[in-house]
């Protein structure tokens, strides 16, 4: 039976110049030694409007789009008969970041863990190569998040959560540039690398850290693991963390599978994959323990990235080996029901696209999520895969199908 409880109250956190923390990190603050040229940004007068691609179907309050009137064909090698996914054939997508535009071809950033490859995925075209980047991917570490620079229209920076032989690592780069290092020093252990990375909607980044394999640092203070941490774009501590001159912005993690939040930063989630212990989602609060969870998963379905669609139709979905967990919240961040699960082969046609790992927002209605089947699930022919998913309604009310 699945369970909530009340957040936790807030943490007391050391700062990171008056202790030595554990593998303590360094901070580049220089500059990108490179010139880019900016995108077209989206026009606030037209936003983009992707419609539902070849999923309509869906009842207000049900989440994304689960079902199309037709089944759709199954794939052919490399040929997804599928509308919603724009990019086939790649290897265990476990970060995506998508992409401003007009909302003509959703597009995204796609990064496999394992090869360490960022690929643009675009609607109508195929995957091209976007940058390379070194990963060590033993256990479940290797190149785990990707997000854009909150100036990405100006910059067109990405940041980049990953494992070398060394440590765990924020890097920054530009389409088919060298990674720069950012932030470095995040404890490495054999297991608990997976990290993941998202704007806080005020200029500032998240980074969420693993355990390194070591519970027991996600409650020490002199540690890096086990964190959410907000840094600048150079690296250093935000202005205005709990504790000045320290990135730890909550405390508690063990494998974070996803950061999400409201476009305005009100509303941000972390979810958890703890070893003992269900999956779980918390919402974020300054100086915070994560030991209260908004909602648990105790038959542990692997839970990863996420979107907030509250402000759309009062949804936050949750990327899962068993399909899109989505749970009701209200515009205050209170879990107000039971999730239902969408895109798990139930419906009417059955959809699935197997394990989802991770997720980001195209526009208020329409996000992006990766498929891992090629790393414990069953894959077909055209895994791995880049789906488009769509909130089509808004509303409250819950449903299956």
């Amino acid at each position: 039976m699945r369970t909530r409880s009340r957040w936790s109250a807030p943490l007391a956190l050391l700062a990171c110049g008056g202790l030595v923390l554990s593998g303590c990190a360094r901070f580049d603050d220089t500059t990108a030694a490179q010139k880019f040229s900016p995108a077209a940004p989206p026009s606030p007068e037209s936003p983009p409007q992707v419609k539902d691609p070849g999923r309509s179907g869906s009842s207000p309050g049900n989440g994304p789009s689960q079902g199309s009137p037709t089944p759709v064909p199954p794939p052919q090698g490399c040929k997804d008969f599928d509308k919603a996914v724009i990019a086939t054939c790649l290897d265990t997508v476990s970060a995506v970041a998508g992409l401003p535009g007009n909302g003509s071809a959703p597009a995204a950033l796609a990064g496999e863990r394992k090869t360490g490859r960022v690929l643009l995925a675009t609607a109508g075209h195929d995957a091209s190569s976007f940058a390379q980047l070194d990963v060590q991917a033993a256990g479940d570490g290797g190149l785990t998040g990707l997000a854009l620079s909150p100036k990405y229209v100006e910059d067109q920076l990405v940041f980049a959560y990953i494992t070398t032989p060394t440590d765990n690592r924020v890097v920054r780069f530009a389409k088919g540039q060298p990674p720069n290092p950012v932030l470095t020093g995040i404890p490495k252990g054999a297991t608990g690398n997976r990290g993941t990375i998202a704007g806080d909607g005020h200029g500032a980044l998240l980074v969420a850290t693993g355990d390194a394999g070591n519970p027991a640092a996600a409650a020490d203070a002199k540690s890096l693991a086990g964190k959410v941490l907000r840094i600048d774009t150079s690296g250093k501590p935000a202005s205005d963390n709990p504790t000045p001159g320290s990135p730890v912005y909550a405390s508690g993690l063990h494998a974070p599978g996803g950061l999400c939040g409201s476009a305005d930063g009100k509303r941000m989630w972390v979810t958890d994959q703890p070893a003992s212990g269900p999956d779980a989602v918390y919402r974020l609060q300054p100086g915070q323990s994560l030991s209260a969870p908004a909602w648990t998963w105790p038959d542990k379905p692997a839970v990863g990235g996420c979107t907030d669609f509250v402000d759309a139709n009062g949804i936050l979905a949750v990327a899962s080996s068993a399909g899109l967990q989505n749970v009701p919240v209200n515009p205050d961040g209170a879990v107000t029901g039971t999730p239902t699960v969408s895109l798990d082969g139930k419906g009417k046609p059955p959809t699935t696209y197997g394990r989802l790992a991770g997720m980001s927002m195209i526009n208020p209605q329409t996000a992006v999520a990766g498929t891992t089947n090629k790393d414990g699930g069953k894959p077909v022919s055209s895994d791995d895969r880049v789906v488009l998913i769509v909130i089509s309604d808004t509303g409250g009310g819950q449903g299956k199908d």
